[in-house]
């Protein structure tokens, strides 16, 4: 230890692994140690630039609480839980997108043709399609839980004004794998920015806003789980997502529907839509476990 210096700590470091730490874990732990101390390194870190990154940690953990994950935006807004959608992400399946900070779980049951839009203003969406493995097999039993923002841009766990499980729900698959429900036309939002990573938007000259989209995690027996969101194709942030979820497989269109021509049953509000309406048509695939 007394010979330790700036170029040979890295290897030092790798010396003090015990005889009964885990393959992986050391594998992980050799990897991230060699590119922080490289880090430092190549840009000469200084001391006042350490602190500045240790009160940015501790700021992060500081405002995380029940319902808000600032370490999981800071992921999102560095690009590193979309690169790790995409490292897992099966090219025979629906692409995987970020999970983003604000699913809440325990959501409750929403039936085939259930409405999510209740009393809230905004276009009516009707959002449906079928989950199928990777063979075009239609999932029967497959779980979609289903969640977006309201009208105003906010999710019920940042808006003190909604339901708990407002805007959230979750269906399960018939034997034609079909779903459906209505709700609002999602909007475009801004991530939180303020906290500590928003001074990290703001530092580095970037927005904070994510194109409107509807959050989707599906699960079915025998299935890899899809974390994902689709996106649609005129939304004006598209390309310039925050948080670099979108996947070219996710955009979709919404496609006007004409006043009059809202199905007259299978839905909560069937017989009560007078004006034009939006369509989004969008199959899931999903992947068998060890595909």
């Amino acid at each position: 230890m007394r010979h330790v210096t700036k170029d040979n700590i890295t290897d030092v470091f790798m010396g003090y692994f015990g005889p009964d730490t885990d393959p992986r874990l050391k594998e992980i732990l050799k990897s991230l140690v060699t590119h922080l101390h490289d880090f430092a390194r190549e840009t000469n870190l200084t001391h006042e630039e350490w602190r500045k990154g240790i009160e940015f940690l501790e700021a992060a953990g500081n405002i995380s609480d029940a319902e808000r994950h600032e370490f999981v935006l800071l992921s999102d807004v560095l690009g590193l839980s979309s690169l790790v959608d995409m490292l897992h992400s099966s090219p025979k399946g629906t692409s995987s997108s970020v999970l983003g900070p604000f699913h809440i779980t325990g959501a409750p049951p929403l039936a085939i043709g259930g409405d999510m839009r209740r009393d809230f203003g905004g276009e009516v969406l009707l959002a449906k399609g079928t989950i199928r493995d990777e063979d075009g097999n239609p999932i029967e039993g497959a779980e979609l839980d289903i969640w977006q923002t309201a009208p105003n841009g906010m999710y019920s766990s940042q808006d003190p004004d909604q339901d708990t499980y407002s805007f959230h729900g979750i269906q399960t698959t018939g034997p034609d794998g079909h779903y459906g429900f209505t709700t609002v036309k999602p909007v475009s939002y801004t991530v939180p920015s303020d906290g500590p990573v928003g001074d990290i938007l703001r530092g580095s000259g970037r927005h904070p806003w994510r194109p409107s989209h509807l959050h989707y995690i599906v699960k079915a027996p025998g299935f890899r789980t899809l974390v994902t969101e689709i996106f649609p194709d005129d939304d004006p942030y598209l390309d310039e997502d925050t948080v670099f979820g979108v996947r070219e497989d996710l955009v979709m269109t919404y496609v006007e529907q004409p006043a009059g021509s809202f199905p007259s049953d299978g839905y909560v509000l069937s017989g009560k839509v007078d004006g034009t309406w939006l369509l989004a048509d969008f199959d899931l695939v999903l992947v068998r476990d060890g595909s």
